[in-house]
């Protein structure tokens, strides 16, 4: 059995998912002409006006990021995921978000409820504290925001009660 290397500690994981490393040159028309790297420079600058550090990933692998997921149980205060169109096939991506006991909020560059009707169901908005939709790159900037509020609560701190 594989073990996972263990990782340095952050406040907030964010995770992108299949795909989603072709922002900026994929239906620009649909998810604009921010690279993922915009994305992620911005995130980072906005998370560290909050005081808190950011571990920014993208994978096209499912099994890549549930493993990460897996991993901030032990590593992250918090995880922020854009899923990609993973949101509306992977129920393992939800147990595993299921699974960290931490607060998730779940971003999506597009408005899902406006395109076509397989994309109107996300397995992630289960487990999900938030959903920021349809607000382009804004949606992770409000997730960061959303992120440091909601560690700021004594609640936040993971509950080690195990769910049933």
């Amino acid at each position: 059995m594989a073990k996972s290397a263990k990782r340095e500690s952050t406040d907030l994981l964010v995770l992108n998912g299949p795909n989603l490393n072709l922002l900026g040159r994929r239906e620009p028309e649909i998810y604009g002409s921010d690279t993922l790297d915009d994305i992620a420079g911005a995130v980072k600058a906005r998370a560290k006006g909050l005081g808190l550090s950011v571990d920014f990933r993208q994978s096209n692998h499912e099994g890549e990021l549930i493993t990460w997921v897996q991993d901030a149980r032990d590593s992250a205060r918090a995880i922020i995921i854009n899923p990609g169109g993973l949101s509306h096939t992977s129920v393992a991506l939800l147990d595993a978000l299921t699974f960290t006991e931490l607060p998730v909020i779940e971003v999506h560059l597009s408005n899902i409820h406006r395109r076509e009707s397989f994309r109107h169901h996300s397995f992630v908005s289960a487990v999900a504290q938030g959903i920021i939709v349809g607000l382009g790159p804004q949606g992770y900037l409000l997730a960061v925001e959303a992120a440091a509020n909601i560690l700021k609560k004594p609640t936040a701190a993971k509950s080690k009660k195990r769910r049933a």
